[in-house]
């Protein structure tokens, strides 16, 4: 798996790759003050559009969404007005800042979204590594989002996260150790201790040789949630590890895994709140 990624690397080639013919892209919309609080928008043709806002992962530490074109276009390609945003992270910034940049980008879409054909009704959020985990944040504990006038069971259809870290207690790296100290009790930080039967439904996707973050963490968060009476689903593609994950989203790469298949096949079928 690895071999192949550093095959294509730079993630230019997979930007470069991606589609661009009935896309519009708008680059760098401020959302708030900060220089990392930008966002860019890939939007298909059309009026009333569903959305989907990304959030990438790094660690909690790195990362930009210029990185991420490859997922932007495709998911417009696909119908879907997308948003992905920069958050600041360590060490400019520690938990919970991180949760608080993105539930503001959340805010900006919801409020400005239809001025580029989305609907502002009709919001799912994704996340990949770090990314899911924030996105799982915001989507069960109610407070992030509740803080910039939002309610995820209210103003969310669904939440995908790609190989999330949703349940990693105890912490075994001295920087971690940094980022997340500000929360005293550690179990503030995990989305497994949030999990509710009343929450969006969730698709977790996640590989059996991702050594990075082991599939329990998709496993473990689905149960959970599953026995408060909610709607989790876990896909497991076998073989792929941590960032084939995501590089299958491109397209020169859709044959790792159906990615891609999966995220919009979800947000067809269950997209719409909580019918």
């Amino acid at each position: 798996m690895m071999s192949v990624l550093t095959a294509c690397s730079p993630v230019g080639l997979l930007n470069a790759a991606a589609p661009r013919d009935g896309i519009t892209t708008t680059l760098d919309v401020p959302y708030a003050a900060e220089p990392r609080h930008g966002l860019d928008i890939y939007a298909p043709s059309g009026a009333g559009l569903p959305v989907v806002v990304f959030i990438y992962g790094g660690g909690w530490k790195d990362g930009s969404k210029s990185m991420y074109r490859f997922v932007g276009a495709a998911l417009a390609n696909r119908g879907f007005v997308t948003v992905i945003p920069d958050y600041r992270v360590f060490p400019q910034v520690r938990f919970p800042d991180f949760l608080r940049d993105t539930a503001r980008a959340m805010a900006w879409t919801k409020v400005n979204i239809a001025a580029y054909g989305g609907d502002p009704n009709r919001i799912s959020l994704m996340g990949h590594s770090a990314g899911a985990h924030i996105a799982a944040m915001l989507t069960l504990d109610r407070q992030w989002l509740g803080a910039v006038g939002l309610d995820p069971d209210r103003d969310m259809d669904a939440m995908i996260g790609l190989s999330g870290p949703y349940d990693f207690l105890p912490l075994h790296d001295p920087e971690l150790d940094l980022i997340f100290a500000p929360a005293g009790d550690l179990r503030r930080t995990q989305p497994i201790v949030f999990a509710r039967g009343d929450a969006v439904r969730m698709l977790l996707l996640t590989g059996t040789a991702d050594t990075t973050v082991y599939p329990r963490n998709s496993e473990n968060l689905a149960a959970r949630v599953q026995a408060a009476g909610g709607r989790a689903v876990v896909k497991e593609f076998d073989g792929i590890g941590h960032r084939g994950i995501i590089a299958a989203i491109s397209w020169p790469l859709r044959w790792l895994a159906p990615t891609l298949d999966e995220i919009v096949t979800f947000l067809h079928q269950h997209g719409g709140r909580k019918a």
